[in-house]
């Protein structure tokens, strides 16, 4: 074995991507519950590959056969129900999971330098992942799919000029049709995952080359030992893809009891008019996107002007790409920010919770008035950063982890 691996690495640098990576690759000893969510949004993009490879064996991508291609692997094909209750579960999952690991980096300041590239790298991964499930929601055909992209297709028609354009060359048609299910299709299946795997080795390789992060926001590297060994850190492997291993079964007792269970969760994830064939002379009583869309979608509807709506739910998600530069804190964890930063993080996420519920219910006047509320909110939680981070007084940081 010795022999193979020596002439494996003078082909190949398999030892020293396992070393730099895994076994030599020292992360703080003081990791707690919310840096499980990393590996867990790993585990589902394992998931999502494997499932949605097998379901585009029976699928077909047309407008004629796409929903009863579906209705065939639920009913005909051999264990065809799980595969397709694992990746619909998958996809709700893999968002719970991503909005986790993205609050664990609001709380311990993981955007902050040196780490800017891999708060980058990772709301990049989060953009095509929004896409990609886009894409995806369109396969089944279904009324509210169907629907769906319709609604969120025709906001790019609010664009000056070359709207109208711009939403024809997307569905590639005049109304959302066979063509438009086509290039979804290509695109989620192939397009899509590809820049996903890359932004996701590019946001390793950027968090291996400046270390982890900690809940205390401490540079391990300052302090080393002869060998050149982080005092406070440990191995990632065996001790983190051990400690990994309880985060996973956990994960998965849980994940699977709704995929056997509970698949449709109220309609959250699996939405009752989806379970009708796509009708174009029929509009479902309600239209709203998958729950993962809606704070973003309840946004756009709390700006009365369509242009300005578009354009505030756009700039909700920019504003997450510059955050690194808007926080002024000289500490990063919130564990020694002052109260007013943790004020903000609590209406902000409790802010982007309301969003979520309201853009899943029909809009009356005092729900339009509540998102008015929280979208303000939102946009003031980064606009006013780099004054209540820079004023705001701050504890003082442990030369070392605390644990």
């Amino acid at each position: 074995m010795s022999k193979f691996m020596d002439w494996v690495d003078a082909r190949f640098p398999a030892t020293k991507m396992w070393e730099d990576h895994l076994s030599k690759y020292y992360a703080p000893k003081n990791f707690n519950f919310f840096y499980f969510f990393g590996s867990l949004a790993l585990l589902v993009l394992v998931n999502q590959i494997v499932t949605g490879v097998w379901l585009t064996m029976s699928y077909t991508p047309s407008a004629e056969e796409a929903f009863a291609s579906v209705e065939y692997i639920m009913r005909d094909v051999e264990y065809g129900s799980i595969l397709r209750l694992l990746h619909s579960t998958g996809a709700s999952a893999f968002f719970i999971v991503v909005y986790l690991h993205m609050f664990r980096g609001l709380l311990y300041g993981s955007y902050q330098k040196p780490r800017e590239l891999v708060w980058v790298f990772g709301m990049l991964i989060y953009l095509a992942l929004m896409a990609e499930a886009f894409m995806g929601y369109l396969l089944p055909w279904g009324q509210m799919s169907y629907w769906g992209a319709q609604v969120i297709i025709s906001l790019f028609g609010a664009i000056p000029v070359i709207g109208n354009d711009l939403t024809q060359w997307i569905r590639g048609d005049y109304l959302i049709s066979g063509i438009t299910l086509n290039r979804f299709f290509a695109l989620h299946v192939v397009a899509l995952p590809i820049v996903i795997l890359g932004l996701v080795v590019l946001h390793v390789l950027a968090l291996h080359e400046v270390g982890s992060n900690n809940p205390d926001g401490v540079d391990i590297k300052k302090f080393k030992d002869e060998n050149g060994v982080p005092l406070d850190g440990i191995a990632f492997h065996p001790y983190y893809t051990v400690k990994d291993i309880v985060g996973v079964v956990v994960f998965l007792f849980i994940f699977c009891s709704i995929v056997f269970f509970f698949p449709e969760m109220g309609g959250y994830f699996l939405e009752k008019p989806n379970f009708e064939v796509a009708n174009a002379f029929k509009t479902p009583e309600h239209i709203a996107p998958v729950w993962y869309f809606t704070p973003f979608y309840a946004i756009l509807r709390a700006i009365p002007d369509k242009l300005m709506g578009v354009i505030a739910m756009g700039a909700s998600i920019a504003m997450l790409f510059v955050l690194p530069w808007l926080d002024r804190s000289p500490v990063k964890s919130m564990r020694y920010k002052g109260w007013l930063s943790r004020i903000w993080l609590w209406v902000f996420c409790i802010c982007f919770v309301i969003l979520g519920v309201l853009g899943v219910l029909a809009p009356t006047p005092e729900r339009t008035l509540l998102s008015q509320v929280c979208t303000f909110l939102y946009f003031a939680y980064f606009i006013l950063m780099p004054f209540y981070t820079r004023l705001e007084k701050t504890k003082p940081v442990p030369e070392r982890v605390t644990g």
